[in-house]
């Protein structure tokens, strides 16, 4: 497996078959702003499919998406199917946790996830989701998620877990998982890997100026906790734009 982690713009390569999760490709999504240069349409060519896990500006960004090739098939929550449609979609799969979808060699899970679906100003709900990816490896890939038991229903042959650690911001509330929850997570999820996702790409404007460490220290005190809760676990840190080969 080779992947580029880019923060919520995940491109994931399994054996070749290259999925790219969430896209947000722009410099700027409603009022947060990316730190560096935007990954932009390039991210996108010779894709085999697109994932959404839920609709939240900074995950479900409509002017991305029509960067991209659309009749590339794309997984979206239930209830997220007509506007994506809308952008031109050809090959809309609309998926509920439990849900799954078979492309080739591939297979595709979607899970639950703790975290609301609502979508605002604009009032479209649709589920939260997180997907387990099974080709020539298993990777999980949590999207936005709060810690939740049945996470340990996950485990078993998990090479890669791809867990958010805070976001755009400390203080995104409990259906999100902080540096500590993500690495409690480990002892349910028991993966051979985890990788830090859901930081230091996009933050409110002035957030650099205010605390700019927090748009660095999230994945190192994940590390740091990940050691102590679940050492057994390797654990990767990929600075955003980077490639890992595993």
């Amino acid at each position: 497996m080779s992947g580029v982690e880019l923060s919520r713009d995940l491109l994931v390569d399994l054996g070749g078959f290259r999925i790219l999760t969430d896209p947000v490709l722009r410099s700027r999504v409603g009022p947060l702003r990316r730190r560096g240069k935007a990954p932009g349409a390039h991210l996108g060519a010779n894709l085999d499919l697109i994932v959404i896990s839920h609709v939240h500006l900074d995950h479900f960004d409509p002017l991305s998406l029509r960067m991209l090739e659309r009749s590339t098939p794309i997984l979206v929550p239930k209830g997220a199917g007509g506007v994506t449609r809308g952008l031109g979609f050809t090959k809309v799969h609309e998926l509920c946790a439990g849900d799954t979808a078979h492309f080739g060699s591939v297979e595709v899970t979607a899970v639950h996830a703790a975290h609301t679906g609502v979508r605002t100003p604009y009032g479209l709900a649709a589920d939260c989701l997180g997907y387990v990816f099974r080709g020539s490896h298993e990777v999980y890939f949590a999207g936005d998620t709060g810690l939740f038991p049945e996470m340990a229903d996950l485990a078993g042959k998990m090479d890669v877990a791809l867990l958010p650690v805070w976001g755009w911001g400390p203080y995104l509330g409990d259906q999100h998982l902080t540096p500590y929850d993500a690495a409690d997570s480990l002892r349910l999820l028991r993966p051979t890997t985890a990788i830090p996702i859901h930081w230091g790409s996009l933050f409110p404007l002035g957030m650099g100026w205010t605390r700019p460490s927090f748009l660095v220290f999230p994945p190192y005190a994940f590390l740091h906790h990940a050691a102590q809760l679940a050492p057994e676990v390797a654990v990767e840190v990929v600075a955003p734009g980077s490639e890992l080969s595993l």
